[in-house]
C-alpha cells in the first residue's frame, strides 16, 4: 500500500512540475509577443498607435534588458557571415 501511495505522490509531483513548466513557457512566449507588438516597427511589422506604445513602454523594461542580453550573448555564426557580406 505504501508503494502505491509513493507512486501517486510521485505522479502528482511530476504533474505539478510539468504544469508549472508549461505556464512559465507560456508566460515567456506572451512576453515575446507583447514585445513584438510594441517593437515590431523596427522589423517592418505594423505597430499599434504611438500613444499606446508610449503608455505601455514602462512595462517593457525587463523585456528590453532580456532582449539586449540575448543580443550580446548570441553566438550566431550565420549573422556574422551575413554581416560580412552585407546581406539585408
Amino acid at each position: 500500500m505504501q508503494r502505491f501511495r509513493d507512486f501517486l505522490k510521485g505522479f502528482g509531483d511530476a504533474f505539478k512540475h510539468q504544469s508549472t513548466e508549461y505556464i512559465e513557457f507560456e508566460l515567456r512566449e506572451l512576453e515575446n509577443v507583447f514585445t513584438l507588438i510594441l517593437m515590431g516597427a523596427f522589423i517592418g511589422i505594423p505597430s499599434p498607435p504611438t500613444t499606446l506604445v508610449m503608455r505601455l513602454m514602462p512595462h517593457m523594461v525587463r523585456e528590453m534588458h532580456v532582449m539586449q542580453q540575448r543580443a550580446v550573448d548570441l553566438d550566431d555564426v550565420f549573422a556574422e557571415v551575413a554581416g560580412m557580406f552585407d546581406i539585408d
